[in-house]
């Protein structure tokens, strides 16, 4: 037992550290990686030397050379008003210049300085600039007509047109126009609802007007024509051919429902029309008025389309009396073309009464089609004046004579009907 502790108290000291590496062995490998480690880091810090130094990211080795202090002008800020003021004043210099380059003749120095040099030699007259013209140059001067030129192309209208546009609208605006006692403007009629109905009359209905002149250009006169299409376009139509015809406004004798609807009760006023009275119709006469009546009423713009072109009653002939009373002649006129532009194959009673109307028509496209059943069809017009029926050699009190009423308005009726039925024979086709 002795023999085995004193062994292990005098074993090698390298024993006694265990199955682990000696001392001094471990202490060499930590300086090796120490030294490895400093390697490295001296070996990435040459690197990041070299790539610093790269020819394409090199700094200059000079500083750039120092600019001088000198005195450099800058552009001063300008105010907003002196600004505006300084692009005004170019713009008025531009235009002053313009101006003067346009009134101003040609050459007007050259020609001052031509005549200086002539002195004596020529005789002194005035210096205008202008070339003018000789006999030799142009012989057949005076036989020339001015046509359109580049500044004033052919069929432009007149600027001056603008302008009385611009004042319509303005004294409209501004109530700043006349009426006559029943509400009549001239100047509307022919602005707004004339220019309106143009296009219908001559390029939808392609009016043919006859006998125009059986109108009479001045004086009282009273129309009588037929009636028919469902809505009024007939009576519209006689009015734009007398203005176009005659260059008279027609003052139409109208329905009591026409006036009795809130905006078209103004705009019929204003446009010439007025109620379908003999009041207003003796006054319209006696002052020179071109009247137009359509005696068979609501009978004959309502009737079906299959009594097309067959007078209605003319009432009790107060238009003859109307006549009498002022002594006017009566032009008969018959209209051909507008029993087709609303073709009516049906009523409804009940509901016209409902709503007030005379008669609520059905079409072949109305209500069918909605709205657009509402575009009359584009018939061919004819409408034709024939002689007029004198009445002034008849006194005033022969409007009293029943008989004598009776019998001009049959025959006035008699001869529409007559002309109504010539037309249609000589009408090629209904839309042609």
């Amino acid at each position: 037992m002795k023999g085995q502790s004193g062994r292990k108290a005098g074993a090698d000291p390298a024993e006694s550290t265990g199955r682990g590496r000696p001392k001094d062995e471990a202490g060499a490998s930590d300086e090796v990686a120490a030294e490895q480690v400093r390697a490295g880091a001296t070996r990435a810090a040459a690197e990041r030397n070299r790539r610093r130094l790269s020819p394409w990211l090199t700094a200059p080795e000079e500083p750039p050379p120092a600019v001088p202090d000198a005195d450099i002008p800058r552009p001063s800020v300008i105010p907003a008003s002196s600004t505006a003021s300084m692009v005004l004043s170019i713009a008025g210099q531009i235009g002053q210049s313009v101006l003067t380059a346009i009134t101003e003749p040609p050459n007007s120095e050259l020609a001052a300085e031509d005549d200086e040099d002539q002195g004596a030699s020529a005789p002194t007259t005035e210096p205008t600039g202008w070339p003018e013209p000789t006999a030799a140059a142009s012989p057949n001067v005076s036989n020339l007509e001015v046509g359109p030129t580049a500044a004033e192309p052919e069929g432009e209208e007149n600027p001056d047109r603008l302008l009385e546009v611009i004042e319509f609208l303005r004294s409209r605006l501004a109530g700043d126009y006349e009426v006559d006692a029943f509400g009549f403007d001239p100047e509307f009629a022919d602005a707004v609802p004339l220019n309106l109905l143009r296009p219908l009359y001559q390029h939808w209905f392609r009016v043919e007007v006859r006998g125009a002149e059986n109108i009479p250009a001045e004086g009282g006169a009273l129309i009588v024509a037929n009636h028919s299409g469902t809505v009024p376009l007939d009576a519209l139509m006689t009015g734009v051919a007398v203005r176009e015809e005659r260059e008279r406004h027609l003052r139409i004798l109208g329905g009591d429902l026409v006036f009795q609807t809130p905006f078209l009760a103004g705009l019929a006023r204003r446009g010439g029309a007025t109620l379908a009275s003999n009041p207003d119709a003796e006054r319209l006469l006696s002052s020179g008025e071109l009247v137009g009546v359509w005696p068979e009423g609501y009978k004959g713009i309502g009737k079906p389309f299959s009594e097309r072109y067959k007078l209605q009653r003319f009432g009790r002939g107060g238009f003859v009396s109307a006549a009498l009373r002022t002594g006017v002649p009566i032009v008969p006129c018959s209209i051909v073309g507008a029993e087709e532009i609303y073709p009516i194959i049906a009523k409804v009673p009940s509901l016209a009464r409902l709503l007030g109307l005379p008669y609520l028509p059905i079409t072949p496209f109305f209500p069918l089609l909605g709205p657009l059943g509402a575009v009359p069809l584009p018939s061919k017009w004819l409408i034709e004046f024939g002689a007029p029926i004198h009445t002034a050699d008849l006194s005033p009190q022969a409007a009293e004579d029943p008989i004598l009423v009776f019998d001009l308005t049959d025959r006035i009726r008699q001869t529409i009907q007559q002309t109504l039925y010539s037309l249609l024979v000589q009408r090629r086709s209904v839309f042609f």
